[in-house]
């Protein structure tokens, strides 16, 4: 007995170093799978706002953290700028600038952008640990090593996480994992410190990301199900009490949620599920004191006058706006179409719009499939951490099909869940099995020796521990004896009872069918990143014909252009999304950005874009614009350039100034959005087109322009430009950039002085012509 015990914890040992080392290559290939937009392009800021991120990483690290809190920012949202350190989460930049402080200590004299660049697959590889401690807590380490092999190259997750995505969410997907494992510990536990745990990376969470919204509303969700189970107990009490609590008071300490855990819809669900504790709990030491009558009688009473209190409460706190009702974005997660009527610039962006059938596949693949399997079997055991998954399962389910962005948080869930089930699979067809009484012999040895509770088991098989039985005494306690030898029967029973052991050709066929799936999940994660995750925003590629490489690096020519040639304090003026990487890279100041937190701000520059040049011109000048940019995708098929996006300006613009602006107009006779010959005055009009067009035709011969993105030839008659003129387009003329003239100097309008100017010119041509004919004629 006594060397079987020594066999067993020596290859107890052996599995958990195996087991260390396996998660270690894992974490090595989040981090490595990640880079192939270093290896493809360089190491560069991706997207649009990652450069704002790394402007304040940079701002926090040169000026100090409390002048970071204090920062008026002036070349942004002009003339109205921007309190910085109170309308963002500033978690990112603080974990960068204490990264680079702590290498530079170490004289280590790394730049702070490589910092950035590389910061995403540095906590994909943290997310991979995360998400194997959450899985093996609520499983077995087995399905915890699928779970972090699987999150480690999934798309879903890679997209926000590839290096150069210097985002929020590059750090909080990590967050969210162990945010979650902390919490289903706690809970199994009661433990106090590890709910204390909870609170701590809650709190870091809120510091980096607004989709802490999904934990502290998920985390009250379990414990109210819970409770309605029946499933009340001190460890459920001392672990969301010390968590809600502390996270709360943590919370409230970022400058940018201050009181909204106390005075927002959103927190609600959280403060009313901590009162409901208190209630059950109150409740539950009344039933041990009070006889059973009386306890019954105090409970209908106090049921009833607790909700009519609450309710009435909650309904005068929002009449008072003490309350604030949901936001916005919230509104459209539960009606999709409420953000298109209410609130269009919500609904303009690309990543808000409902999740398509294929993004599932392709962001999942086969993941798909293992996902309602790994669901089915947290069901069949009823835990109370198998209820958290499956609630996390079926919100994260929901959210994703009604939001592109919340792909990111469907993916582990996903990833665990399939970790479930492969295990299963593989504990049916690969697993080595042993006398069923010998298994059992020894756990039952440790669950008497331990006095503890069991460790999660998985679905199908039990989990070997190595028992303590080197002591006589222990092998020859009574107790333990009958137990083991009641046990031995039970097992020799099932024996009996058991179906014929599956075949070998059986496993085999299931065996390599796997390694099939395996070896496709794997070729499907490593193109999709190399093909669609890896190309960053600002620098695009195309191919040859001979199958080479084309870099177009339109955008960082015109941004290098602006920042040499222009002011330093001149305005910018462009649509929104370009507002952060023009700050970035130019340094100029801008009128908007994608911060958004200005509708009417940003409906003002729509309005400017979508005016004719008189009334532009007048905007313009109010707003001091010196420059204008657009982006133009015509020439070399880009389709996400300014005429693509031209009526979501107008969609803003419209619900601002209703009367100014109107969608209808911009639509020809046959209501068509149209650029060629049949376009819409009120189109053909708009400096937006103008600037798009202006000069495209003579790109081609005889004039006959064709416009790439839309399929189409373009406008056929002169465009002219009276308010501004070209000054730059890049190479592939995706972005144009204006300057807006300044006033003529005897007060005429610049489109009179333009007439005039033309005039003159065509009379002095005329003059010219006659002298020469009257020379030759002499």
């Amino acid at each position: 007995m006594a060397v079987s015990a020594v066999n067993l914890q020596s290859l107890k040992k052996s599995k958990d170093l195996l087991c260390i080392v396996i998660l270690a290559l894992i974490a090595i290939l989040a981090f490595i799978s990640r880079l192939l937009s270093v290896v493809r392009f360089e190491s560069v800021i991706h997207e649009f706002d990652p450069w704002f991120n790394y402007r304040a990483t940079q701002y926090l690290v040169n000026e100090g953290f409390y002048k970071f809190l204090t920062w008026f920012d002036q070349v942004s949202w002009y003339p109205l700028g921007r309190v910085v350190g109170g309308t963002l989460y500033p978690g990112i930049m603080i974990t960068s600038g204490i990264i680079y402080k702590v290498l530079h200590f170490f004289n280590f004299n790394i730049d702070i952008r490589h910092i950035c660049v590389f910061l995403g697959p540095v906590f994909a590889g943290l997310t991979s640990i995360a998400t194997y401690l959450l899985t093996s807590e609520v499983c077995t380490k087995s399905a915890g090593l699928f779970a972090a092999a699987f999150v480690a190259i999934a798309p879903g997750y890679i997209s926000r996480s590839v290096a150069g995505s210097y985002d929020n969410e590059a750090i909080s997907i990590f967050l969210l994992m162990i945010t979650f494992y902390f919490w289903v510990k706690s809970v199994k536990t009661g433990s106090s410190f590890l709910a204390a745990c909870t609170a701590l990376f809650y709190f870091y969470m809120v510091s980096a990301w607004g989709g802490y919204i999904f934990i502290i509303n998920l985390i009250p969700l379990h414990v109210f199900v819970l409770l309605l189970m029946g499933r009340y107990s001190k460890r459920l009490y001392v672990a969301y009490s010390t968590f809600y609590v502390l996270g709360t008071i943590g919370s409230m300490q970022i400058p940018f949620v201050g009181f909204q855990p106390a005075t927002t819809a959103e927190h609600m669900a959280a403060l009313g599920t901590f009162g409901l504790l208190q209630i059950v709990a109150f409740a539950s030491f009344c039933r041990d004191q009070l006889p059973s009558e009386s306890f019954k009688t105090l409970l209908k009473r106090a049921l009833i006058v607790i909700f009519i209190i609450g309710i009435t409460g909650f309904i005068v706190l929002q009449r008072l706006h003490i309350i604030d009702p949901w936001t916005g974005r919230l509104y459209s997660l539960f009606d999709t179409g409420y953000a298109k009527k209410h609130i269009p610039i919500i609904a303009s962006v690309s990543e808000h719009q409902p999740t398509a059938w294929p993004s599932f596949f392709f962001d999942l693949h086969i993941l798909v499939p293992m996902f309602p399997v790994g669901v089915y079997f947290a069901f069949k055991k009823l835990t109370d951490e198998n209820v958290f998954i499956i609630l996390y399962s079926f919100t994260a389910a929901y959210f994703a099909g009604v939001m592109v962005r919340l792909m990111l948080t469907l993916t582990p869930i996903v990833c665990v869940t399939a970790g479930i089930c492969m295990s299963y699979l593989f504990d049916n067809f690969l697993g080595y099995k042993k006398s069923k009484a010998t298994v059992v012999k020894v756990e039952e040895t440790e669950e008497v020796l331990s006095g503890n509770e069991s460790t999660p088991e998985s679905p199908v098989s039990p989990k070997i521990n190595s028992p303590k039985i080197n002591s006589p005494k222990m092998t020859n306690s009574p107790k333990i004896h009958n137990k083991l030898k009641k046990s031995e029967h039970n097992s020799q029973k099932q024996d009996n009872s058991e179906s014929p052991s599956i075949t070998f050709e059986i496993k085999l066929i299931v065996t390599l069918s796997l390694l099939l799936v395996f070896c496709m999940y794997v070729w499907h994660c490593t193109w999709v990143t190399s093909n669609a995750y890896s190309s960053p925003s600002i620098v695009l590629a195309s191919r040859n014909r001979d199958g080479s490489q084309h870099i177009i690096d339109d955008f960082r020519e015109a941004y290098y252009w602006l920042r040499q040639n222009s002011a330093e304090d001149a305005k910018i003026m462009s649509w929104w999304d370009y507002g952060y990487q023009l700050a970035g890279m130019t340094n100029r100041t801008t009128l908007v950005d994608n911060n958004t937190w200005n509708n009417t701000h940003i409906a003002t520059v729509g309005r400017m874009l979508a005016s004719n040049e008189e009334n532009a011109y007048e905007l313009l000048r109010k707003h001091d614009v010196d420059y204008a940019l657009v982006m133009f995708g015509g020439a070399i098929g880009y389709s996400g350039d300014d005429i693509n996006k031209f009526l979501w300006m107008i969609r803003i613009s419209e619900n601002v100034y209703p009367e100014q602006v109107k969608e209808e107009n911009f639509y020809n006779s046959r209501g068509e959005y149209r650029v060629d010959d049949s376009v819409s005055p009120t189109l053909r009009d708009s400096i937006m087109f103008k600037m798009s067009f202006y000069r495209f035709k003579d790109l081609y011969p005889n004039n006959q322009a064709f416009d790439r993105v839309r399929g189409t030839t373009v406008y056929s008659k002169p465009i002219q430009l009276t308010i501004m003129d070209e000054v730059y387009s890049s190479e592939n003329l995706l972005v144009r950039i204006y300057k807006i003239k300044k006033p003529d100097n005897i007060g005429r309008s610049l489109q009179s002085a333009a007439v005039f100017n033309s005039g003159r010119r065509r009379k002095r041509n005329r003059k010219s012509r006659k002298y020469k004919q009257q020379k030759i004629d002499d």
